[in-house]
């Protein structure tokens, strides 16, 4: 009985995946096919299926969409009051005729963010400034939306706050993940380097790839000594630059917060002035900025960040019938990104049906366990590879497992595949360079993650075409870090 469902579950989620990549079923309608199929077929009742995988499952992703209908009433904002056609244009004029340097610059920017940035609030909030200056240098919307994803991915590569799951679930050390991390950086940078060359061209733009590659061969040897020079630093000099650092940034704090208080002060003299100026003066620019330093530097609420955006944007741009166009943003904001609020309701289906809902209901109802993964397990301990080249051939083909919240993905059942292969004798940091190498597949490439859902939005691309535009190069590079990881832990 067991195989014959698992056979069957294969099948859905082949089945509705393969609809999903070649576009004969929309991604918002197989989700929640997928999300009520998988459970069925696992032995969920019809009634556990609707209220725990459907029901409860539409409200599992709140906090993000909640998030990006507030990030999209500060875009619609922009839009409407000029600043962000204006900003077009005065990012067009800085930088002349040079796209490949622009998105070199932005791609290098938003991977030093996404460092310690995460969640989607902060990826709408560095979006609103990034995304426009790409555009106004004759950057395409995929292109834009694909540098990125890949921005986005180095920037998590290198996240500290993701290290601590390997290290807690795995028992590896920091160095053991330092090390692999620091070779994943610099393979998906080349690659990157690559795709955005290749994009550019197909953009029609000039573009003189010998140049590109040295200069990109450049930076990941500066990189990766940088980084490893500092690994072998003693620690008392690491503490002194640690304290260093401590005093810098709480001085920079303070000059944030100086910053903004003398803009919101501008800008109410603006306001009470009350003269109808002809474009957005140049304290409106600080607008999609001011919310982004009260995440990154006040750790402010991600929410609470955009409402004082809003309100900023509206007292810098205020003239007559301000109050009415705020009001539009507002409800215009909800109504353009209820596209992909609708696919992360069917996101938040599908992590239930593959995770099960979580808490004590799990406990309550099935003692031993959500159907789903119990099902799973047994089949995932007899595909523990035994050799190097079995473990880079079978993972190399399982790769694009990691989409659709499949068994690779670590935002799936990834995390708990990788305690299955602990506990079958595979090597721990096998295990991570497996999770490390396929998950570029799933970060850059996968159109049920929220921030793929969100770019596509914004950019007017179909979510489906960055998966078959990123998807070549993402799987070279989980080639290239599975390789890698045979080398260094088999």
């Amino acid at each position: 009985m067991e195989t014959v469902q698992i056979i069957l579950l294969i099948l859905v989620f082949v089945l509705l995946a393969a609809l999903m990549f070649f576009r004969k079923i929309p991604a918002l309608l197989a989700l929640p096919i997928m999300a009520f199929s998988i459970p069925i077929v696992a032995g969920v009742s019809v009634n556990n299926t609707v209220q725990l995988v459907l029901g409860m499952g539409s409200t599992r992703l709140f906090e993000a969409y909640t998030i990006a209908i507030f990030g999209s009433m500060l875009s619609i904002l922009l839009q409407k009051t000029g600043v962000a056609e204006s900003f077009i244009k005065i990012g067009a004029e800085l930088s002349g005729d040079k796209p490949w340097i622009i998105a070199f610059i932005m791609l290098v920017l938003i991977s030093l963010l996404f460092t310690t940035l995460g969640g989607l609030g902060a990826i709408i909030m560095v979006a609103t400034v990034v995304l426009p200056i790409m555009a106004s240098v004759g950057v395409g919307p995929l292109t834009t939306v694909g540098v990125f994803l890949f921005g986005l991915s180095m920037g998590g590569i290198l996240n500290v706050g993701n290290w601590a799951v390997y290290i807690t679930v795995l028992n590896l050390n920091v160095d053991e993940v330092r090390s692999f991390a620091l070779v994943m950086f610099g393979i998906t940078f080349v690659v990157s380097l690559i795709y955005l060359t290749i994009q550019l061209y197909r953009d029609g733009h000039d573009i003189n790839i010998k140049r590109i590659l040295i200069k990109s061969i450049i930076f990941v040897i500066v990189i990766t000594a940088a980084s490893f020079g500092y690994s072998s630093l003693n620690i008392s000099i690491k503490n002194y630059i640690g304290t260093a650092l401590n005093f810098m940034g709480t001085v920079f704090q303070w000059f944030a917060g100086m910053l903004i208080g003398l803009l919101f002060l501008a800008a109410i003299i603006r306001m009470i002035t009350n003269k109808n100026y002809g474009t957005p003066l140049w304290i409106s620019y600080f607008t999609p900025i001011i919310p982004l330093f009260l995440i990154l530097i006040f750790n402010i609420n991600f929410i609470a960040a955009f409402i004082v955006g809003l309100l900023y944007g509206f007292i810098s741009t205020y003239k007559k019938n301000s109050l009415n166009t705020l009001v539009r943003s507002i409800l215009e904001g909800g109504a353009v990104v209820m596209p992909a609020v609708a696919l992360m309701l069917g996101i938040g289906m599908l992590l239930n049906a593959v995770m099960g809902p979580g808490g004590d209901i799990i406990s309550a109802i099935y003692p031993e366990g959500w159907p789903v993964l119990n099902l799973l397990q047994p089949l995932m301990r007899k595909i523990v590879p035994q050799n190097a080249f079995v473990y880079v051939l079978l993972f190399t083909a399982a790769a694009p497992l990691a989409l659709y919240r499949g068994p690779l993905n670590v935002w799936g059942m990834g995390f708990g595949l990788a305690a299955i292969f602990l506990t079958s004798g595979m090597n721990p940091g096998a295990i991570m360079g497996l999770l490390l190498s396929v998950g570029q597949i799933q970060g850059i490439s996968d159109p049920t993650n929220t921030q793929n859902v969100w770019l596509a939005n914004e950019m007017r691309v179909d979510v489906q075409k960055i998966l078959w535009n990123t998807i070549p190069y993402t799987w070279i590079i989980a080639l290239i870090g599975l390789i890698v990881s045979a080398l260094m832990f088999y």
